[in-house]
């Protein structure tokens, strides 16, 4: 029989695209009143794996990747992309998204996004929000699965997703030392 345990905490982390870099500035405060005060930040980087995006937002669209200090139960993650929703809609001109925000979760062993499409290697967590498995973590980094969009395959994105990582991973230590 498996004995149940809490789940740790996870490190929230919020991909936002878009094609105007200002727009970034008009969120900002918005993704802090969710999810707490910003601990990395990324460059900018830019957005050209797929043109899926161009008809709806334009192009070029750039990129930036956020992590946030408190760190999230994993439950919450619905109740987080719901908010990141509202913001999106907050941003509309003409009916049109100006911001993509993508919030998902790390864990030392997986990075996992959240998303309103059901597919069938997504698991439903409630809210109509699903969890997509996007990265694992091996002895040798990160590895992509057959699903994993390029953007989160590149080398930007998992670089940036180590850091994090690693600061997840001190953030875990410090909290068993209290």
């Amino acid at each position: 029989m498996s004995i149940p345990k809490a789940p740790d905490q996870a490190k929230l982390v919020v991909s936002v695209f878009m094609k105007e870099k200002q727009v970034f500035d008009q969120i900002f405060d918005g993704l802090e009143e969710i999810a707490g005060p910003c601990d990395i930040i990324s460059n900018w980087l830019d957005f050209d794996f797929t043109d899926y995006y161009y008809k709806e937002m334009g192009s070029p669209l750039y990129r930036r990747l956020i992590a946030f200090k408190p760190l999230i139960d994993q439950e919450s993650l619905a109740s987080i992309k719901i908010a990141t929703n509202v913001l999106e809609n907050l941003c509309l001109s003409e009916g049109n998204r100006q911001v993509n925000i993508d919030p998902g979760y790390l864990l030392s062993s997986r990075f996992v996004l959240a998303t309103g499409k059901e597919y069938s290697h997504r698991i439903y967590i409630g809210k109509n929000i699903y969890a997509d498995l996007t990265l694992m973590y091996t002895k040798k980094g990160f590895k992509t699965l057959e699903w994993t969009y390029p953007d989160y395959a590149s080398v930007a994105v998992t670089s940036f997703l180590e850091k994090v990582r690693n600061k997840y991973l001190l953030d875990l230590k410090e909290r068993k030392t209290k």
